[in-house]
């Protein structure tokens, strides 16, 4: 005789693996974009909370000539992973036996960076040690410019030959670039590097049930989006990039979500297959780029002209990555649940271009300029889970999980190359529809080398950790 489970008995252990499943993954991903509050059955509404708290350090590197990309271990970073919380809301109701409606929050991208201390991630402002870092040692403030000025001279001697020409302008272009990164660098004397990018997404759902017994469900629906960033480059870690700053106001666009699910509520069995668009933004940006204009003055500008080359505002795309996400669940007796998620984002698509940035490193990259963040892998992310009904109204469960990671090396504002994770949580409903849910996860982030979009190396992230801790409250009625 077949066993029915049924998913009253079910309740308790079904809604406790998602607040232990919370993530923190590759690129900018950072709640997963939980869909599985609209397969819940009957009424049912949810607020979750849910924060943040990684450690990631290692070593900066000790090789500041911008001209070299071979990474020397330097001195220690500290912890650059500022504490991150967000919080995730849904809403879905049965309009009849076939139709159900749904509103989701949730904050789905995100990242919370800063270095501190005496890494080369910070400005120090000191002029004269650091001519003498981006030279090797070679030169300081009081030798430098008679080398520039000798250098310039071979430049421009026409009795010189050509090749013995071209390397001094090289050289005279390569001092004078030392000169300005130091000078800009001493501008911000005494700041930190630091990157903030928060988002907000409100998810509208409608789905419809078919076949002979309502097993199949498809479902879609809008989705709005708003994003913000905030970002500081700052020591002489980022080369000619240093003292540069950028604010993007929030922006508001719209893309859509798309899914078919299954189930079979004998054996509590659901499966879903959930697709969320790419998103367009035209984000207005304003830019600040002192070494535009520390290279203006040289070249004879006046201040005001040198600091109108060197503050922008104008507009620039950014797309936020497509998603798949896959959610499944089976009974293994009337007590027990066992989940698995999947998820894929295509982050090797993903940039970020700010326009002064861009236009700046045309003059050392060619043509293409540089981005300001880039990705070279997908993410793929998969966990596992078992929910047990441990007593009327309580039920505990566990996850491992697995993150592949954008890609190693990876941007120096974000030196994570994905994580493994173990989970618990626990749901005790107070009634018989309110429910109280906790749960944490501990994740083992894997080591990654941190990249400037030139390609060069500047710090080394190896054997760090974090943990995530949520709180739901939950109704559901029948």
């Amino acid at each position: 005789m077949r066993t029915t489970f049924h998913l009253k008995t079910l309740a308790v252990a079904i809604a406790t693996l998602s607040v232990a499943s919370v993530t923190n993954a590759a690129g900018l991903d950072r709640s997963g974009q939980d869909v599985t509050a609209f397969f819940q059955d009957g009424t049912y509404a949810e607020a979750v909370y849910t924060y943040i708290d990684a450690d990631v350090s290692g070593y900066d590197s000790a090789n500041n000539n911008p001209s070299q990309n071979d990474y020397e271990r330097g001195d220690k970073t500290g912890d650059i992973a500022e504490s991150y919380d967000f919080f995730r809301y849904g809403v879905k109701a049965d309009i009849n036996d076939t139709f159900s409606v749904g509103v989701l929050y949730d904050e789905p991208f995100g990242a919370a960076a800063e270095y501190t201390g005496d890494s080369n991630f910070v400005s120090k402002g000191d002029l004269n040690a650091s001519i003498q870092q981006l030279t090797n040692g070679r030169f300081n403030g009081a030798t430098i410019g008679d080398e520039i000025v000798r250098l310039t001279d071979a430049a421009n001697n026409t009795a010189l030959p050509d090749n013995i020409r071209a390397d001094a302008k090289a050289g005279a272009t390569s001092l004078s670039t030392a000169v300005a990164i130091a000078r800009a660098e001493a501008g911000n004397a005494g700041e930190n590097t630091n990157v903030e990018v928060r988002s907000q997404s409100l998810t509208g759902i409608l789905g419809m049930k078919f076949g002979a017994n309502k097993n199949f469900q498809i479902y879609g629906g809008p989705v709005a989006q708003r994003i913000q960033s905030e970002t500081k480059l700052r020591g002489l870690a980022y080369g000619p990039a240093t003292g540069y700053t950028s604010n993007s106001n929030p922006d508001m666009d719209y893309g859509y979500i798309a899914g078919i699910a299954y189930s079979k509520p004998e054996i509590a069995l659901k499966a879903a297959l959930t697709y969320r668009s790419e998103i367009d933004h035209d984000i207005e940006i304003s830019e600040s780029y002192p070494l535009v204009a520390i290279r203006a003055i040289a070249a004879g500008a006046t201040p005001e002209q040198a600091a109108a080359a060197a503050n922008r505002d104008s507009t620039y795309e950014i797309t936020t990555p497509k998603s798949v996400n896959f959610d499944f669940q089976t009974g293994i007796n009337p007590t027990t649940l066992a989940t698995a998620k999947v998820r894929w984002v295509p982050w090797s698509d993903f940039v970020i271009t700010p326009p002064l940035y861009n236009d700046t490193s045309k003059i050392s990259y060619g043509p293409d300029g540089l981005d300001l963040v880039e990705y070279d892998d997908d993410q793929w992310q998969v966990e596992l889970g078992l929910a047990k009904r441990v007593a009327p109204a309580l039920a505990i469960s566990g996850t491992v999980g697995w993150d592949s990671g954008a890609g190693d090396p990876t941007t120096s504002l974000g030196p994570i190359d994905g994580y493994y994770s173990v989970g618990l949580g626990a749901k005790y409903n107070v009634t018989e529809n309110w429910a109280v849910s906790a749960g944490g996860k501990y994740l083992w982030f894997g080591d990654a080398k941190g990249r400037l979009p030139s390609g060069k190396i500047v710090g080394d992230f190896q054997d760090n950790d974090g943990y995530i801790a949520g709180l739901k409250l939950s109704y559901q009625g029948k």
